[in-house]
């Protein structure tokens, strides 16, 4: 017959049990932090995959020098921030270094200009918009990412005044005073110019998207250079797409 055990045995007992599942507890953790997985040994860390969008740089000061090349002390021009037409101050970003320098697109005649700003001058923000603008087909389509999220109709300039192809930028969004005037609710201004108007009713023959009242003449060419498009579709735009976005004319 087994004899008993006393209080202080089985006490005993338990404190020893404690300590060996304590113990084997802390060996799981160790096991589970210092041994990898069969399935992770061997394998690389995945590259996170690119954003699929551009970059905005937004002028922080009064003013933006512009540089010829890389490392210049004196610039070639300054941009006042904000614009002449009291908008802010922005540029798309074309190539980032790591020293301090960042190649933006300017808009500035003749049209495609480039040059070097310091990073220091801008705050950097993504934009995952674009807009195409394919003339031939006089349609004008927004992408978000990979995603078509806007396609429309537009009217563009007529065979005498034709709209420029080429790569471009929103500088500024205006809403113009009368919405069932000719340039509707809405009017996006590009950083791309005419490349036969060097005025346009007092001013610069800059390029432009925007509402029209002749909504009967979406899809032909009609225009001095500006891009029309119906006035719901420039105002459900104006709702999603930032100062900066790109603006491809594809001829």
């Amino acid at each position: 017959m087994r004899r008993p055990t006393s209080r202080a045995e089985r006490s005993g007992r338990r404190d020893e049990c404690g300590r060996v599942l304590a113990a084997a507890l802390v060996a799981l953790a160790l096991l589970i932090v210092v041994t990898p997985s069969a399935s992770a040994e061997g394998a690389k860390p995945k590259k996170p995959k690119p954003l699929i969008g551009v970059y905005v740089a937004e002028a922080l000061d009064a003013h933006v020098d512009v540089f010829a090349n890389v490392g210049d002390t004196t610039p070639t021009q300054s941009f006042a921030n904000p614009t002449k037409t009291d908008g802010k101050l922005v540029f798309l970003v074309d190539q980032v270094r790591t020293d301090g320098w960042m190649k933006v697109l300017l808009p500035i005649r003749p049209n495609g200009s480039t040059g070097w700003i310091q990073s220091s001058a801008v705050a950097i923000s993504y934009d995952p918009y674009k807009i195409v603008v394919d003339l031939g087909a006089h349609e004008l389509t927004v992408i978000k990412r990979k995603k078509v999220v806007e396609r429309d109709p537009v009217g563009i300039g007529k065979a005498n005044t034709p709209t420029p192809g080429g790569r471009y930028y929103i500088t500024q969004l205006f809403a113009p005073p009368n919405p069932k005037g000719a340039y509707g609710p809405y009017a996006y201004s590009l950083s791309g110019f005419s490349e036969v108007l060097t005025t346009f009713q007092g001013g610069d023959a800059i390029v432009g998207i925007h509402g029209t009242n002749h909504p009967e003449l979406i899809g032909q060419d009609v225009s001095s250079g500006c891009i029309r498009m119906r006035n719901d579709a420039i105002t459900r735009l104006s709702k999603i797409l930032p100062l900066g976005t790109p603006v491809e004319i594809k001829k």
